[in-house]
């Protein structure tokens, strides 16, 4: 485990590592503003704010897993469910004779919520077969995402669901408060809000670091290892589901392929902000400064033309520079 503290009166890892990735955040700033031409403005500025809103809402429990020593590889494919689901249980149920357009009929509250808790069954699959069957956390959540991604694309029958929905289905996704402030950039400040205080305040936070740090310690100290895990793993899908409402709403369709990449991304930015992937160490803050590294690579990459198979190739790079440069960094403190 990687000490939170290094000595009474100095700064705390956790609170190095981010500073250095905060750090790292600015000189990524400063440099494309430099490099990449038309990105230092104020349209690119605070589309950076809405571009990463929904992955900073997908990473809050996945990084809580990763500090609790597991992985949720299942969030892209519960994303595209969520999506999926939220159209085909509101559509009406006479379709206007085609069959993509049909669906369940149900009002759209109650389609919201029967999407979550379908979304949580994948949820509660991962917790089953990481607590209970002992399988590896990255092997149930890449088999739960190809399943939930299956079932997006057979409801969805490899296109998309955009015919016959209610008018309110989009309202969530086109609310703006001011600019780009709109449901997804809200919702992220207040779930990061939140996720702070139970990470710094809280016993359920404290217990979540004590299991990444030694699970079989906490076990015997009291924690009840499998019902915590089970929870984040309830909770991660429940989140991933709910940015799979959002932006279904924001393309007015449900479309299966709307999380392709995103638990890649969702783990980059973690690690990529500081978070251990040895469990015991980071923070949500961590993937908050990830996520506007990222965008900020993503975006002068984008602008500079590069193709998205060289774009994959350097976040690879980054993420590998970043999870390097925290060890040395923390090695280096602590000699």
């Amino acid at each position: 485990m990687l000490e939170r503290k290094t000595a009474v009166g100095k700064m705390s890892n956790e609170s190095f590592i981010v500073l250095s990735m905060f750090g790292v955040l600015i000189i990524f700033f400063i440099a494309a503003s430099l490099f990449v031409p038309r990105f230092f403005n104020i349209q690119t500025i605070s589309n950076q704010l809405s571009q990463q809103a929904e992955l900073i809402i997908l990473s809050i429990f996945v990084t809580f897993l990763i500090i609790s020593g597991n992985f949720d590889l299942s969030v892209g494919g519960i994303v595209g469910l969520g999506a999926v689901l939220s159209a085909y249980f509101c559509q009406s149920p006479t379709g206007a004779g085609m069959e993509l357009a049909r669906g369940l009929g149900m009002p759209y509250g109650v389609a919201i919520i029967a999407s979550l808790l379908c979304c949580m069954c994948i949820g509660a699959i991962n917790a089953f077969f990481v607590t209970r069957l002992k399988v590896a956390s990255i092997i149930v959540t890449l088999g739960t995402w190809a399943l939930a991604s299956g079932v997006a694309l057979i409801i969805t029958q490899g296109s998309q669901r955009n015919a016959g929905l209610p008018y309110v289905f989009k309202k969530i996704g086109s609310f703006s408060l001011v600019g780009t402030i709109n449901t997804s950039v809200l919702l992220m400040i207040i779930l990061v809000i939140i996720a702070l205080i139970i990470e710094k305040k809280t016993v359920f936070g404290r217990r979540t670091y004590y299991i990444g740090a030694n699970p079989v310690a906490a076990k015997l100290s009291g924690i009840k290892v499998e019902k915590h895990i089970s929870i984040l793993y309830l909770a991660s899908s429940f989140l991933a589901g709910l940015v799979g409402v959002i932006m279904g709403s924001i393309h007015n369709a449900g479309i299966s392929s709307l999380g392709v990449g995103f638990e890649f991304d969702a783990l980059v930015i973690t690690l990529m902000g500081g978070t251990s992937i040895n469990g015991g160490f980071g923070s949500v803050m961590c993937a908050v400064v990830g996520a506007f590294i990222l965008g900020i690579v993503s975006t002068s990459l984008n602008m500079l033309g590069l193709s998205p198979d060289i774009q994959t190739i350097v976040k690879g790079g980054i993420t590998l520079i970043a999870i390097l440069s925290q060890r040395f960094a923390l090695d280096r403190r602590t000699t």
